[in-house]
C-alpha cells in the first residue's frame, strides 16, 4: 500500500480544504429548541433539578415503554450505568468480552477489581464470536459482556447457551444499539439486563446520559437504590451505592429526542444508502450493511480497507481529514492494546486475530442530521482519487 505525504501529492493542488468547518463523526443530533426551552421553564418553575424529578420518571416510562421492557433505571452516562449494572450482578473474578469496543466496558470491569478477558470477534459480524468465548472460560469466570457493536445485536442465544451451561451472568453493552431490533424483538430485553449511552456523539443524546433496563424486579430495585447512594426514603441508606443519578435536564433532551426519534434514524438510513451507492464499486472498500427486515439506527457508517485498496487505512483517514471531514479509526487498536492492559496482558493478543484484522481496517465516516449535503460526494471522490493513486 501506498503512502502520501501532503493533500498536493494526491492532485488536490493546494486548494482549501473541501469544507470550511469540520465534519464530525457524532455531532450531536438535536430535536425541536421551543420544546425543549418548555421543558426548561417547568424544571425552573418547580425548581426540581434532580433526585428523581418528574421528567426523569417520564423518560424512563418512555424508553421503558419504546423497548418493550419492564424496567428502565435512568443513569447520568453510560459508564456508571455499566459499573452499577455490573456490580448489582455481582460479577466477580474474571468477565469476558470482546476487546474490539469502546475502553469503558473494560474500565467498567477493571474499576471494581475484576479482570476483563478479552475474547476474538467474528470478522464478518465484528460482533464477539462464542467459540473464543467458551475458549476464554476458567474456575475464575462469573459474566459474560456481550456489545452489539453497530447496532448489530451479539450473537444472543449462544451467548445465552453458554451462560447457562457455565452458571454465568450474562449482560449486554447496547451503547450503539438504542432502536435497534434483534428477530423483531428491540434490543435491551435480553441477558439479565442490557445498557445504553446516550452520551452527545450518539444517535440519540440526553446531552450526557446512560440507562440500564431490564426485566429483573429485583436487580432493577437493587440498581435504583445503587444510583442513589442506597438510599430507600429520607435518612436511611440499606444498600452501598453511588451517586448515578440522571438530572432533569438531561431527561428534557430525552423528552424532546425522542419525538425526533424517526426523523434521526430516517436521515442516517438516506446518509448510509448514499454512502453505499457510491462507494460500492469502489475496489477494495465495504461498507458494512445493516439487516432491513430489523430495526437499525443506521448511527454508525463504518467502511472496511482491504489489503486490495492501494493507499493503507491511516493514509485514507489523513486525506478526508485534510478536507475537514474527520472520519476515524474506531476502537483501535483494541483494549488489549491500550496501555493499561497491555500491561497487564503483552501477550493478550495471540489470541486476537480477528480483532488486529478488524481494527487495523475500519473506518467511521460522517452522518447525522447535520451532515452538509455534499459532504457524501466530497468523502466519495477522495476515496476514488486514492484508489487511483500510484
Amino acid at each position: 500500500m501506498k503512502r502520501f505525504e501532503s493533500r498536493n501529492d494526491l492532485a488536490l493542488f493546494g486548494a482549501p480544504p473541501a469544507f470550511a468547518e469540520p465534519i464530525h463523526v457524532g455531532r450531536p443530533n438535536m430535536g425541536n429548541r421551543e420544546e425543549f426551552l418548555r421543558y426548561v421553564n417547568e424544571i425552573f418553575d418547580r425548581r426540581w433539578l434532580s433526585n428523581n424529578g418528574p421528567l426523569v420518571q417520564e423518560f424512563e416510562s418512555r424508553m421503558a415503554d419504546f423497548l418493550g421492557v419492564k424496567h428502565c433505571v435512568a443513569m447520568c452516562n453510560g459508564t456508571i450505568a455499566l459499573e452499577i449494572a455490573i456490580r448489582a450482578l455481582e460479577m466477580k473474578g474474571e468477565v469476558i468480552m470482546p476487546s474490539y469496543t469502546f475502553i469503558a466496558t473494560a474500565h467498567a470491569l477493571q474499576w471494581q477489581e475484576i479482570t476483563p478477558v478479552f475474547a476474538d470477534i467474528d470478522p464478518n459480524t465484528h460482533n464477539i464470536d462464542t467459540d473464543a468465548v467458551r475458549r476464554m472460560i476458567t474456575p475464575r469466570t462469573t459474566g459474560i459482556i456481550g456489545v452489539h457493536l453497530w447496532g448489530r445485536s451479539a450473537p444472543i442465544e449462544a451467548l445465552q447457551a453458554i451462560a447457562d451451561e457455565y452458571g454465568l451472568k450474562l449482560m449486554f453493552d447496547a451503547a450503539h444499539a438504542f432502536g435497534c431490533s434483534h428477530k423483531g424483538q428491540m434490543l435491551g430485553s435480553f441477558g439479565e439486563c442490557e445498557v445504553f449511552s446516550f452520551h452527545a456523539t450518539k444517535f440519540f443524546n440526553t446531552f450526557e446520559g446512560g440507562a440500564v433496563v431490564t426485566n429483573n424486579d429485583d436487580l432493577a430495585r437493587k440498581m435504583r437504590l445503587m444510583k442513589n447512594f442506597g438510599f430507600s426514603g429520607y435518612d436511611n441508606v440499606i444498600y452501598p451505592g453511588t451517586n448515578g443519578k440522571m438530572t432533569e435536564i438531561a431527561a428534557a433532551m430525552g423528552l424532546v429526542n425522542f419525538d425526533a426519534i424517526d426523523e434521526f434514524v430516517e436521515v442516517n438510513r438516506r446518509n448510509h444508502i448514499l454512502y453505499s451507492k457510491r462507494l460500492n464499486d469502489i475496489k477494495g472498500l465495504s461498507v458494512i450493511d445493516y439487516n432491513d427486515h430489523e430495526h437499525n439506527n443506521y448511527q454508525y457508517v463504518v467502511i472496511e480497507v482491504l489489503d486490495s485498496f492501494p493507499v493503507e487505512r491511516d493514509e485514507i483517514v489523513r486525506a478526508l481529514q485534510a478536507e475537514n471531514v474527520l472520519a476515524r479509526r474506531y476502537f483501535w487498536p483494541g483494549c488489549h492494546n491500550m496501555l493499561p492492559y497491555r500491561a497487564l496482558y503483552p501477550h493478550a493478543g495471540l489470541m486476537l486475530p480477528n480483532t488486529k484484522i478488524v481494527a487495523d481496517r475500519v473506518i467511521v465516516l460522517p452522518t447525522g442530521i447535520s451532515l452538509p449535503d455534499n459532504a457524501i460526494d466530497t468523502v466519495a471522490s477522495v476515496l476514488r482519487l486514492l484508489m487511483s493513486y500510484e
